[in-house]
C-alpha cells in the first residue's frame, strides 16, 4: 500500500513554503533516523546532518506534547537524535511565522 504523508501543520506548511522561496534544496520530509523505531522528524538536511522539528498541534489550548507522555516520548527522541549525532533544531509556529526559524536554518546551513 502507497504511504501517504501526513498533512502538514500550519507552521511545517509555512516553514516548508519559506525552504522554497529561499532557494534551499527542499528538506526531506518525515524521516526516520533512528533505526527500530518510529520516530521521524518533520524535516531533515542531510547535507547538515539536521533535522527541524515544527512544535505545534494544540489541545484545549495546549500542546499535545508539552506535558505527559508526549513530552516524555519527545525527549526520548531528541536524545536518541543526539545521541546518533543529528543536530535537532526546534521552533513553534510563530517563531517559523515570523522569519526566525528559517532565518536560524539559513545560518546553520551556510
Amino acid at each position: 500500500m502507497t504511504k501517504i504523508p501526513k498533512k502538514l501543520s500550519e507552521g511545517e506548511e509555512t516553514f516548508w513554503h519559506q525552504c522554497n522561496v529561499v532557494g534551499l534544496i527542499t528538506p526531506l520530509r518525515e524521516v526516520r533516523l533512528i533505526p527500530g523505531r518510529k520516530w521521524a522528524v518533520d524535516f531533515y538536511f542531510r547535507e547538515r546532518d539536521m533535522a527541524v522539528e515544527i512544535e505545534g498541534g494544540t489541545v484545549y489550548g495546549r500542546s499535545r506534547h508539552s506535558q505527559g507522555a508526549g513530552f516524555e516520548g519527545d525527549c526520548r527522541k531528541y536524545n536518541a537524535l543526539a545521541l546518533a549525532g543529528v543536530k535537532v533544531l526546534r521552533f513553534t509556529t510563530a517563531m517559523v511565522k515570523s522569519g526566525e526559524a528559517i532565518d536560524t536554518v539559513l545560518e546553520v546551513l551556510k
